[in-house]
């Protein structure tokens, strides 16, 4: 009988809320900015729905002419804040482990600033194989084709959306902003509590168990 195993994959992970918990260095980012700038920013409601480019949630707070020249200075303030107060989230640096384990590539999409995604993945000593940033939702496509990723992980339905544009399996996590019934309703193809479930719902997929959706996992452990 031929065997079902996929090859190794390429798997793309999101960052914020899906690998890092950010809320913590953005809140104290914003509140920086807040006292820098003397413009009020609601830094606990802005860490409650992360995901979108920074431009967008600045829109909030700022005049239009000034988000360009606001962005900047955020980027520019967010090392000294944001990096050392950001932890992972469990499970994080085991699926990125799960991906090398079956012999696949591990790469990180996200909207963020690119040279400061790559600080948070050092200092929590995350090693991707590749680090994309500045990209958002159906954008993330770009690199998912890019880089032939099979798999992508996110918590937010503009990852579902990212990775459904290119092709790729849409695995959303409930780490994030978005609840799993909203996860589910954007096109998941599968949604996981957290990245704890998926070195599990990885080896089900790599043996061609289904979709080795959530259910899957529970009927194992049962």
């Amino acid at each position: 009988m031929a065997s079902t195993t996929r090859p190794a994959p390429t798997v793309g992970f999101d960052l914020d809320m899906t690998l890092i918990d950010s809320r913590p260095g953005i809140r104290a980012c914003y509140l920086a900015l807040t006292e820098r700038t003397g413009t009020y920013v609601d830094a606990d409601l802005a860490v409650t729905r992360l995901g979108p480019p920074l431009e967008e949630e600045l829109a909030h707070w700022f005049p239009a002419e000034e988000i360009a020249a606001t962005a900047d200075l955020y980027r520019e303030m967010y090392p000294a804040y944001a990096v050392a107060a950001t932890p992972a989230l469990p499970g994080a640096r085991e699926a990125i482990a799960a991906v090398r384990e079956a012999g696949g590539r591990a790469i990180v999409v996200t909207a963020k600033y690119e040279p400061n995604a790559k600080l948070h993945l050092a200092h929590l000593g995350m090693e991707p194989d590749a680090v994309i940033g500045g990209l958002w939702a159906e954008q993330k496509a770009v690199a998912l084709r890019e880089h032939g990723a099979d798999v992508y992980v996110g918590d937010h339905t503009g990852d579902v959306r990212g990775a459904r544009t290119a092709g790729a399996h849409a695995v959303a996590v409930a780490s994030g902003p978005c609840g799993a019934e909203e996860l589910r309703a954007a096109g998941a193809d599968v949604v996981l509590a957290d990245l704890t479930e998926f070195p599990e719902w990885l080896a089900g997929y790599r043996d061609g168990d289904g979709e080795g959706d959530a259910e899957g996992l529970d009927a194992a452990r049962a």
